[in-house]
């Protein structure tokens, strides 16, 4: 559908209120909780752990938590903050990057919304935001065999991941998580004022409903923008049927993990380039939907040279599919190709289920991380420059940090097959992500810490004002990790900021969708869309 038809939907609806679909039925439960959300306050021994989130640069201090259970009990909260002119905020899985809404007197934490089941009168799967996404796989596997093609870390909260696009390890395979949202429920607040619950869903946005701009906003729009999401429906949009084993994608039975690794004191300056040349040109040449490589995920992770260890590189990949043991070898000789130094390899054959908890994909999750991290979207090859900034910056600068690393993260397949316009999430043209991130514990080092990251994304995206613009190299940044740089003349001198970065061609018409759904602003955070 063309923008101009997409900013018409919205349109139509600011001429009055927003269409209310008709309200599921009550969730088991809802009237027990009917009483209201239970409210934590300063001098709770809750709080102090309800107040942080996964970055602990971050520390908010509302005059109260609210946990909440129900569609109603996010209602009530809304309509209580709004009245009193209290600035409202909602967290699902509290993994946001940046410290959005710090400043939030009345916080929503909806992790106890977690319910994942088969809706069949959507013929579609309802998850409420609090379900995270290990516990979403679990849940969807387990009982029906089925998947979404989600991020790797399994303590994230699907509410917020969903709302900004959402991919991982199957995404080449089977596409961005958005691309199978079926329908989203959402707290609004409209132009009287009036707190409503809106339903939308794709058959809304197919036909020219007003209120399917508010589903297409959820497609990518990021999180915070439109109202508090209460519920996502989930389903292939070519699946026919009732049957909910046939209605999402099944993640094949068993995968091949690995993790090649380089001694970086054997790495030399040519090694380096040929190891970022061989490993991102692999994937501009499989990039497409029906490459034998289609299954590949994989992340190539230089560190700094001077913390010791080594470079390495992690995949995964369908064991089951014919000739899978030679084509992960072809994979592995093609990035080791011209290469002086052997890699150690490590390979293990797993259940899909169990691969999901394998830590070389998610990570270490700690209590005590502080971070900052930056992304960017490569169409292809990466150019002689921006290895060769990579390369300063992990093995000539004096910074001794293991815990910092580039992620180079495989992308494309059948991603690339929507068009750019047909999600708000835009990125349909990479073949990789690039994931910038240093952690830290002490926070004494900080300014050390942020200094090594914002020079290092500045030098590799120099020839274009310190950020990855959209064009033949490089498109955009990934809202799901967002940066509040990018929105600093410091560090940005491209004149273009964030929201186009983030969104692409794609920015007007949220900005329209977000003046029909929340024409107060009730939402908002550093980096959210503006009404003005």
């Amino acid at each position: 559908m063309e923008q101009d038809t997409r900013r018409a939907l919205v349109e139509e609806d600011a001429a009055g209120a927003p269409v209310v679909a008709g309200a599921p039925p009550a969730a088991a439960g809802d009237d027990a909780m009917r009483a209201g959300a239970v409210t934590v306050t300063p001098g709770d021994a809750r709080y102090a752990d309800l107040i942080r989130g996964y970055n602990q640069r971050w520390v908010f201090s509302p005059e109260s938590v609210r946990v909440v259970h129900t569609r109603r009990q996010v209602e009530d909260v809304v309509r209580e903050a709004f009245a009193a002119g209290k600035k409202v905020a909602a967290r699902s899985g509290g993994h946001c990057y940046e410290g959005f809404n710090t400043d939030t007197r009345i916080l929503i934490d909806l992790s106890a919304m977690n319910a994942v089941s088969y809706d069949a009168a959507h013929r579609a799967f309802a998850i409420e935001p609090g379900a995270t996404l290990g516990e979403v796989y679990k849940a969807l596997y387990k009982t029906w065999g089925v998947t979404l093609p989600g991020g790797a870390c399994p303590s994230v909260g699907i509410g917020g991941h969903v709302a900004g696009g959402g991919h991982g390890p199957l995404s080449r395979l089977h596409g961005v998580t958005v691309d199978y949202l079926h329908a989203v429920e959402v707290v609004t607040v409209d132009q009287a004022g009036e707190v409503r619950t809106i339903t939308a869903t794709r058959e809304d946005f197919e036909r020219g409903r007003s209120r399917g701009a508010l589903w297409w906003a959820h497609t990518g729009g990021g999180g915070g923008n439109f109202g508090v999401v209460t519920r996502y429906w989930f389903r292939d949009p070519a699946a026919k049927g009732s049957d909910p084993t046939r209605l999402l994608p099944r993640p094949p039975a068993e995968v091949f993990v690995s993790t090649l690794s380089w001694p970086w004191e054997k790495v030399t300056r040519e090694d380096f380039g040929h190891l970022v040349r061989n490993y991102s040109s692999f994937f501009e040449r499989h990039a497409a939907a029906d490459s034998p490589y289609a299954s590949l995920y994989s992340q190539f992770m230089p560190t700094p040279r001077a913390a010791g260890g080594a470079i390495s590189m992690i995949a995964q990949f369908d064991a089951t599919q014919p000739d899978a043991e030679r084509l992960l070898a072809d994979f592995f000789a093609a990035v080791g190709a011209n290469v002086s130094v052997t890699p150690k390899v490590d390979r293990l054959r797993l259940p899909w289920l169990h691969a999901t908890a394998w830590p070389g994909l998610t990570g270490p999750n700690t209590p005590t991380f502080r971070f900052k991290a930056k992304s960017a979207y490569q169409h292809g090859c990466l150019p002689d420059d921006q290895i060769e900034a990579m390369y300063r910056h992990f093995a000539e600068v004096d910074y001794a940090n293991p815990a910092a690393r580039l992620l180079m993260i495989s992308f494309g397949g059948r991603t690339n097959t929507v068009r750019r316009d047909a999600t708000a999430f835009a990125h349909r043209n990479s073949v990789m992500e690039m994931h910038y991130v240093t952690t830290w514990v002490d926070e004494a080092g900080e300014a050390v810490h942020l200094k090594w990251l914002r020079d290092f994304y500045a030098d590799v995206y120099k020839e274009t004002g310190g950020v990855p613009l959209s064009n033949g190299i490089t498109d955009g940044a990934y809202v799901n990790y967002p940066d509040t740089d990018l929105d600093d003349p410091a560090y940005n001198t491209s004149g273009t900021l964030a929201h186009r970065l983030y969104y692409g061609d794609n920015y007007e018409a949220l900005v329209e969708a977000k003046r029909a759904f929340d024409p107060h602003n009730v939402f908002h955070h550093a980096q959210s869309l503006p009404v003005k």
